[in-house]
């Protein structure tokens, strides 16, 4: 194994970890936007066309936490469709790859489904932010 192949893995470990925080939290201290960047590169360097949707949504979901006003109607489908997308790429993935894009498309939908469902202190944090700057 590579270098660059261990990288790849620890960035999936590091991403799906990061969904289980506070996103609203994690978004805040930039460690949502560097980790979703190290992501994007990643996706970027396998060069498979399948992988764009993937690389599109991730620059919406990264742009979006950025504007520092994180919306869950927009964020919840966004991670619920790259939770998808993602478990899907898992068929592109080798070796200790594969579980562990396949850890990490489970952990976009369980954060969509946090964010969406209300019962999340993310959630909460996200609809207060969302709220206060309408």
């Amino acid at each position: 194994m590579d270098k660059t192949e261990v990288q790849h893995q620890n960035h999936l470990d590091g991403t799906a970890h990061l969904l289980s925080q506070d996103l609203a939290e994690e978004a805040s201290r930039a460690g949502l936007d560097n980790q979703l960047q190290r992501w994007i590169e990643d996706l970027k360097v396998e060069n498979n066309p399948q992988l764009h949707q993937l690389v599109v949504d991730l620059q919406a979901l990264k742009a979006h936490f950025g504007t520092g006003h994180p919306d869950k109607d927009i964020i919840a489908p966004l991670l619920a469709r790259l939770g998808k997308s993602t478990l899907q790429a898992a068929a592109f993935a080798e070796g200790n790859t594969q579980p562990r894009v396949e850890k990490l498309g489970e952990a976009l939908l369980a954060a969509a489904k946090l964010v969406q469902g209300g019962n999340s202190t993310a959630d909460a944090d996200l609809e207060t932010d969302s709220a206060s700057n309408h």
